[in-house]
């Protein structure tokens, strides 16, 4: 799952356009400026180029969609309206697995770093690599987005593994021991998942 936080002061735009992302990449989760306990991925500025500036200090790739002519803005993904959803789109992929697979795409929390592309997550401390299979990952990064909260196990049902009706909440249960099990390695003070009541926490 990627995370794109649209700003704009058009809410009729903003619901369309979320909604026609949403459709054509299900993959996506669009917030708007209210969510404030979210890590975003990219973010979509709708002409505001005051909002533009504050994207802009942020490390993570910034899209400007506009209906003026702004040569002189700094910003990598100009649109300009009107566009195709279906070129915004790819770009919006495109640049998301650019990003993961640069430094600042990596996710740094308590003593490791997350490399998704790669399919690996490093120990700082001592320099281990361990591999990890494309649904640790995806375990990994929805807890890291949602770290201002517990997760449930039904969140983790629905936003990982989709509901699949093969998966219980008991799997999920496993799963995660395994995953704790093979990255922590017994050491207590490389705590990855924090089980608490109600569901998992990221140990930041």
């Amino acid at each position: 799952m990627s995370n794109i936080l649209l700003l704009s002061e058009n809410k009729l735009l903003a619901d369309d356009l979320a909604e026609q992302i949403k459709l054509a990449e299900p993959e996506f989760d669009i917030f708007g400026e209210d969510d404030k306990t979210v890590h975003f991925d990219i973010i979509i500025v709708d002409e505001d180029t005051a909002a533009l500036k504050t994207a802009l200090q942020q490390k993570v790739p910034v899209f400007f969609l506009t209906s003026e002519d702004e040569a002189g803005v700094a910003v990598n993904h100009i649109f300009s309206k009107p566009f195709h959803l279906s070129a915004l789109i790819d770009d919006l992929r495109g640049c998301i697995n650019r990003f993961e697979n640069s430094r600042d795409g990596f996710l740094r929390f308590n003593c490791y770093e997350l490399r998704p592309i790669s399919k690996e997550i490093i120990n700082l401390n001592n320099g281990k690599i361990i591999k990890l299979t494309e649904k640790e990952v995806a375990v990994i990064k929805y807890l890291y987005k949602t770290k201002d909260h517990i997760v449930s196990k039904n969140e983790l049902l629905q936003e990982v593994w989709g509901y699949s009706p093969e998966v219980s909440t008991h799997t999920i249960e496993t799963h995660i021991y395994r995953l704790r099990q093979k990255v922590e390695q017994g050491d207590e003070e490389s705590l990855l998942i924090l089980t608490e009541e109600g569901g998992y926490k990221l140990k930041i």
